[in-house]
């Protein structure tokens, strides 16, 4: 059963806590943690584009995939091509993000996959990859047959918000982690950028809540056969 609020209303909170999150997560990366770069002697600053990929990309960019099947005001085909290339890019970016956080422990002589933030996380961008790849083939090229979409479709929506959760809980996960580490290094437990971290982490919590209620509200009037197969 649906909820009563209209999805493209919840919509516009996921939009404004979407650009909350980012700017949060770059201000926190940027102006606390010395900045971003892809080569540099100074290794955090490789592992810095981690969390803001991974927030920006995986858990923003793939909130707004999730959601743009039930706020858009935009015909079916038009949003399945929407919806595919959002996850495309929450996908790409999240294994960019992986990749320079592996880059930062390798260069840095670090040990890789020794946290339980790791091992989620790499399930996460499995599954997400495997998720798309079935979506692409199913929904989209060469596309299944009517009784495959039909059937594969529930199981597709509800895979989808599994992964999703796991993503959101697992980068809360990650904020926890790298802010314990900060300050066994000293920096202060009640200082501006511990509490610019948890609060990240709440708004991050807070966007994948709204995600979800919008994905489970009622689609406009207007179009209120959204999640009919494609």
């Amino acid at each position: 059963m649906g909820l009563e609020i209209n999805a493209r209303h919840l919509s516009y909170v996921v939009h404004v806590l979407g650009v909350a999150g980012a700017v949060m997560v770059l201000v926190w990366n940027i102006h606390f943690r010395g900045g971003l770069a892809w080569e540099s002697s100074n290794k955090n600053l490789i592992f810095n584009v981690h969390p803001v990929l991974m927030l920006i990309g995986l858990i923003i960019m793939g909130g707004e995939a999730i959601i743009s099947w039930k706020a858009l005001p935009f015909k079916k085909s038009d949003k399945k091509l929407i919806h595919l290339i959002l996850h495309a890019i929450a996908l790409i970016l999240g294994i960019i993000g992986i990749y320079m956080a592996f880059k930062n422990h390798n260069e840095s002589g670090l040990a890789n996959l020794y946290s339980l933030h790791s091992w989620i996380g790499i399930g996460v961008i499995v599954l997400y990859g495997v998720q798309w790849i079935y979506g692409f083939l199913v929904f989209f090229y060469p596309g299944g047959t009517g009784d495959l979409r039909r059937d594969s479709l529930p199981w597709h929506v509800l895979f989808g918000m599994f992964i999703y959760i796991l993503a959101v809980a697992n980068s809360a996960l990650g904020f926890l982690e790298k802010l314990t580490f900060l300050e066994s290094s000293g920096i202060a437990k009640y200082g501006s950028e511990a509490f610019l971290v948890n609060f990240t982490a709440i708004i991050a919590v807070f966007y994948g809540t709204f995600v979800l209620l919008t994905a489970l509200a009622p689609a406009p009037a207007e179009d209120n056969h959204t999640y009919s197969p494609i």
